[in-house]
């Protein structure tokens, strides 16, 4: 098939690397225009536009894709289909209905939960054990077309929402190679999505990586693997930032034997605090949360590099007794 793919980050590389090696015709590829990064603002391409020059594609990067402009430039690529994967723009009607089998966008997400734009992370963030791939034909709404092909995984225990991030990046560009054929042979019946079902996720911000020690341990463990790489899980430290990059859970019925241990000089009388340092071992940090303990494995102090705790502890000694702050 003639295809004009549009997509910006990693997660849509995977995708139009598929195309090419199953043989599809790409005319064009449209991705988000070139942005200044860093102190000395250097023009940085997307992950996409990088891919598409190393393989001799046309680019266009229309900063409004809607713009009669811009519209009159994509009607210049002939194409079947349109292929859509984390684009970063609203299509108009006159867009999705130019080529013949209409755009089709790949969402990483088993609509019609988490609709938007961080579906990978909220999978995560609620502890979900199953995510996936859904290609749906796109119209004018928010992740709102029919549904053509889908494909579930489980979320592992460890997951991340960067190796999540590129779990689902190849699972959808597999089920994209599988789904384009059928479109073409007229063998696929979309389902229209069930709105009573429908979930919506908003974009991620730097402020929703902080952790607020009064909440649960198993919320702020998957705070810590949800917000890994970006914008990570981070709290305060003798007053400074500290990112928790990797932690585990102690349940409340394993406190006494952390009390124990004779390295927090436990008073009855007095309740532990949410932020309170209970325990240090040589490679953990038991910290008090609302519920349960949260115990740091992997931390990155301000202007530090990220390390296991054992090596951070060697450089900042840690005692049972002192606080982290939200």
């Amino acid at each position: 098939m003639k295809i004009i793919f549009m997509g910006t980050p990693d997660f849509a590389v995977g995708a139009l690397e598929a195309l090419l090696k199953a043989g599809h015709e790409v005319t064009a590829v449209v991705t988000q225009p070139d942005k200044q990064k860093g102190r000395d603002r250097k023009v940085q391409f997307s992950p996409v536009k990088e891919c598409a020059l190393a393989h001799g594609l046309t680019v266009l990067q229309p900063a409004r894709i809607k713009t009669p402009e811009a519209v009159e430039t994509l009607k210049k690529y002939e194409a079947d289909i349109f292929v859509v994967a984390a684009f970063g723009q609203i299509l108009s009607k006159e867009i999705l209905e130019m080529p013949r089998y209409g755009c089709i966008n790949i969402h990483a997400s088993l609509l019609p939960k988490y609709r938007g734009a961080s579906p990978i992370q909220y999978a995560i963030l609620n502890g979900d054990d199953v995510t996936g791939v859904t290609i749906m034909q796109m119209n004018e709404g928010m992740d709102t077309g029919d549904i053509l092909t889908m494909k579930a995984i489980p979320v592992e225990k460890d997951d991340t929402g960067g190796s999540l991030f590129e779990k689902l990046s190849a699972l959808g560009a597999e089920l994209l190679i599988k789904t384009l054929p059928k479109i073409e042979a007229g063998e696929i019946i979309p389902v229209k999505q069930q709105e009573e079902d429908a979930t919506h996720v908003r974009m991620l911000t730097k402020n929703m990586g902080r952790i607020d020690w009064k909440k649960d341990a198993d919320v702020l463990e998957r705070l810590v693997r949800g917000m890994n790489p970006w914008p990570s899980a981070y709290c305060s430290f003798r007053g400074k930032s500290l990112k928790v990059w990797r932690a585990e859970i102690s349940r409340e019925e394993q406190k006494e034997e952390i009390v124990r241990t004779g390295l927090f000089r436990h008073n009855e009388e007095k309740e532990t605090i949410p932020g309170e340092v209970l325990l240090v071992k040589k490679d953990s940090i038991y910290v008090q949360t609302g519920r349960d303990v949260l115990v740091l494995k992997e931390v990155q102090f301000e202007g530090k590099k990220r390390m296991p705790v054992q090596d951070f502890l060697l450089g900042c000694q840690v005692k049972a007794g002192e606080f982290f702050e939200s």
